[in-house]
Order: C-alpha cells, then sequence, then structure tokens
C-alpha cells in the first residue's frame, strides 16, 4: 500500500513520551508535535513583528508538525539515552533517516517530494533550524512546569536541566517568550480568564 502515511502519522497519539519518568498526565507525541508547531509559529511572529526577522512562520509551523515523524517507528527515545554519547547519537540519526525514508514509501511516489522536504530539516537555514529546536525544548520545560505544578517532584531535576540549557541559548525570541509567556502556564482556567 502507498497511500498510508497519514494512517502511520495518526499513529503519533500512540507514541508515549517522557517514558522513564512518572507522569501526572501522559503525553503523546501527537500532542507534543503540536505544541512544538504552536510555539515554533509563535516565535516566528515574535521574530518578524518585534526583531525584525524575516522568518516564513507557516513554513516552520509545518517543519515543525513533522520534525519527529520517523518516532512513529522507532518510539520515543529517552533523552538520557539518545545523548548518552556521541556514538549512539550518530547511530539514532542514521536510523531517524532510515524511519523518514520508510515513511515516505507510504505515499504515492507523485506525492513524496514534497513530503520528504518536510521530513529533512537540512533543507532550513540554520536559524529556522534553532527555531524549531527552541520550542521543542520549549515544549520540555513546559512540561516540566506543568508536572511540578501538579506536585510531581518526579520532574524537578529535568525542569532545572532543561532551563540551564535555555538560558545558554542566544535567542532574541526565547528570551521573550521567557520573558512574557512562560508564567501564564502556571494559571489555572479562571485565573487565564480573568485576564482577559
Amino acid at each position: 500500500m502507498d497511500n498510508t502515511f497519514l494512517a502511520m502519522l495518526f499513529r503519533m497519539r500512540h507514541i508515549s513520551r517522557w517514558s522513564l519518568m512518572f507522569n501526572t498526565q501522559q503525553e503523546n507525541l501527537m500532542q507534543h508535535t503540536a505544541e512544538c508547531a504552536f510555539i515554533t509559529h509563535f516565535l516566528a511572529i515574535v521574530g518578524n513583528n518585534c526583531f525584525n526577522k524575516n522568518y516564513n512562520a507557516d513554513k516552520l509551523c509545518a517543519y515543525a508538525l513533522f520534525h519527529d515523524a520517523s518516532e512513529v517507528l522507532t518510539g520515543d527515545m529517552p533523552t538520557p539515552v539518545k545523548y548518552f554519547n556521541e556514538e549512539i547519537k550518530s547511530a539514532y540519526k542514521d536510523i531517524e533517516k532510515i524511519a523518514c525514508e520508510r515513511l515516505l514509501a507510504h505515499l504515492p511516489p507523485e506525492l513524496r517530494s514534497v513530503y520528504s522536504t518536510y521530513l529533512d530539516r537540512g533543507n532550513l537555514e540554520p536559524d529556522e533550524r534553532k527555531l524549531i529546536k527552541i520550542a521543542d525544548k520549549l515544549c520540555a520545560y513546559l512540561k516540566c512546569t506543568a508536572e511540578l505544578n501538579a506536585g510531581n517532584k518526579e520532574f524537578e531535576a529535568a525542569s532545572i536541566s532543561i532551563r540551564r540549557q535555555l538560558d545558554s541559548i542566544e535567542s532574541e525570541e526565547l528570551r521573550y517568550f521567557l520573558d512574557n509567556c512562560t508564567d501564564s502556564f502556571t494559571l489555572s482556567l479562571d485565573n487565564l480568564k480573568g485576564a482577559l
């Protein structure tokens, strides 16, 4: 069958993230990619409107939607394992590439070149790749924030580590997000409504 690409992507909802840790609320890959796309789009708009950048926000949003698509076939590799050493990191990149090629085989030939573009971050400029990576990292940080707000201390060390990583990144868009948006993710629905 060569038109099962979307059916494969929709299986993202079955891929659990943060599998090595106790979660008060499970997060799946589909949820993560949507959140990453929202944040990527927002960061690009902030860059354009506040810092005179020239991002194509819609294009970056689409790339963000596909940034972890290979995990439909590989599953979510826990970060401590994926980045344990350069050999494992390199081997995992090779596995991701093969998984993307296998995913493309689920499309009819006339559509493959279009989607191969989105599955290859090498098509992006370095600043575009960086923005998606920042969004991905922010998603992890916000997940830690949500778990800590729910009283789950399991995410304490991860939160500190990820915040250090974020603080080490030079990015006006990231700084804007950290200064203006992160606190709102700790608010209850009533407090969010009251902010209107």
